[in-house]
């Protein structure tokens, strides 16, 4: 049977977007490290992937977006973009954290039994983390997390760990990293391929956003209507 295509997409922190066949191979991908700027790209760059895929998307199989924790708005931006995507076709769309993404990267190049902390920006001087246990099939396997803090309250599990995020980029002194990370985001193209193995397994994989703290902005408390 012929492959089909699915779209797989991420906006936790840069722009990202991936064309894969239901087997995991890669079609065609996309990347905007432009954290500020997703509602602007993000459809451009879906339509791009898909024509250098040579992919229609009523051709698509399935959406698969990434779920944070990231902050409000850029993670809103892929959400939304999924979800009316997935109506609009009439395909399954399906969440995956985006820090699983980048644990089961780093994973890959890892050895059984080693730690994987995975830290991202959360601006406000804080990181999102979640660490991880790499499993003798080369799978990684949350172990706690994923939480919102300060990066010095992670300096001791840094000890051991293999470290990957750009929060550990932006705050490697405070964690008292040696090197700098050598992943940065969750590649879509993962996300992609966990989507998959956690479907066929009968897991859920809810698009519920992993905000972990309230939005930035909200109405002020005893806000009163002036016109009636």
């Amino acid at each position: 049977m012929r492959d089909v295509p699915i779209l797989a997409l991420d906006t936790s922190s840069s722009v990202l977007v991936a064309v894969l066949t239901d087997a995991g191979d890669v079609l065609a991908s996309a990347w905007a490290d432009e954290p500020r700027k997703h509602a602007e790209l993000l459809a451009p760059m879906i339509t791009a992937a898909l024509a250098d895929a040579g992919v229609d998307r009523r051709s698509l199989t399935g959406v698969v977006v990434g779920t944070g924790p990231a902050p409000f708005t850029g993670l809103r931006v892929g959400l939304v973009t999924a979800r009316t995507l997935g109506l609009a076709l009439g395909i399954p769309v399906r969440g995956v954290p985006s820090l699983d993404a980048l644990a089961a990267a780093a994973a890959r190049g890892a050895a059984a039994g080693d730690r994987v902390l995975v830290v991202t920006d959360a601006r406000r001087r804080e990181v999102y983390w979640a660490a991880y246990d790499v499993l003798p099939d080369g799978s990684a396997t949350l172990v706690d997390g994923p939480e919102v803090g300060a990066p010095a309250a992670l300096r001791a599990a840094v000890a051991g760990a293999v470290v990957v995020g750009r929060g550990a980029l932006l705050h490697a002194d405070v964690l008292g990293l040696t090197a700098p990370p050598e992943l940065l985001d969750p590649d879509p193209a993962e996300l992609g391929r966990l989507a998959l193995a956690r479907a066929a397994a009968g897991e859920p994989l809810p698009t519920e956003p992993l905000y972990l703290r309230r939005p930035d902005a909200e109405p002020a408390a005893g806000h009163r209507r002036v016109l009636q």
